[in-house]
């Protein structure tokens, strides 16, 4: 399972590997980040400023409580919506950056599938019912999202033990979150359905955790997310195309011990 994490965490590694050989490609990816990113900045300095209220507003039956406990729930209220604003920022991120700057990133999953041989074939005559399946993916992976926002949250008005554990459960939730948005290109080309892409990254989890996680991290580097985007899309690629891969390897083992010879 460790080998796995790292070697998901090697997956993003080769799509970072693009910026030495496509980096003209690399910087049109950057772009559209670079214009999400300084407007989600904003945003977060605005919750990490009005976190000290708004955790006084979500705590109101704290209001009757006796010191340090009142203060206490409320530092671990605050610590909670910065971290679930956090998580919500980093999909929401990768959303609007993909929407934004489909044509660049439908280039780099395009040129990374070209790379890796056995490409799938260009997409005709299905624009709008791709257009409709990514924004069904898109809302049901947001409506998932909050949900796991909200447990976050319940933990983190734990003192202490809350305040570990919400970064950490954010780093993996967002991480899954992020392989499940990234990898969009590569599943709807071959017809894959968002839950065809839950059991085939979920086969690998501990791969596809290792790419997400790492993503994840990246993205909260000041600026990182934006030189990171284009090669996560490269990544996502290949991470997509082993899953699928795996899933073929283990439909033919089947099949072969189904059917075995004589």
């Amino acid at each position: 399972m460790i080998r796995e994490f790292f070697s998901g965490i090697g997956v993003l590694g080769r799509g970072l590997g693009l910026w030495a050989t496509r980096p003209k490609l690399m910087l049109m990816g950057a772009l559209p980040a670079l214009i999400v990113a300084v407007v989600y900045l904003a945003g977060i300095v605005v919750l990490a400023v009005f976190s000290p209220d708004l955790a006084t507003w979500v705590t109101p039956f704290a209001e009757g409580w006796v010191e340090p406990w009142r203060t206490i729930t409320r530092v671990s209220a605050a610590v909670a919506l910065v971290g679930v604003g956090i998580l919500l920022v980093v999909f929401t991120f990768t959303a609007i950056t993909l929407a934004v700057g489909d044509p660049f990133y439908e280039r780099i999953w395009r040129d990374t599938e070209l790379t890796l041989g056995d490409a799938p074939a260009e997409p005709s005559g299905r624009f709008w019912r791709l257009l409709a399946r990514g924004i069904g993916a898109g809302l049901r992976i947001l409506a998932l999202t909050i949900v796991i926002g909200l447990v976050l949250f319940v933990v983190g008005l734990v003192p202490v033990a809350g305040q570990i554990a919400v970064p950490v459960l954010a780093a993996l939730f967002g991480g899954w979150v992020l392989a499940l948005e990234l990898t969009g290109f590569a599943f709807d080309a071959r017809e894959l359905r968002l839950r065809d892409r839950r059991r085939m990254l979920g086969a690998r989890r501990a791969r596809t955790l290792g790419f997400g996680v790492a993503t994840y991290l990246l993205f909260l580097i000041p600026l990182g997310a934006v030189f990171a985007m284009p090669a996560a899309v490269a990544g996502a690629t290949v991470l997509a195309r082993d899953a699928i891969g795996n899933r073929e390897a283990t439909l033919t083992r089947t099949e072969a011990g189904r059917h075995p010879e004589g």
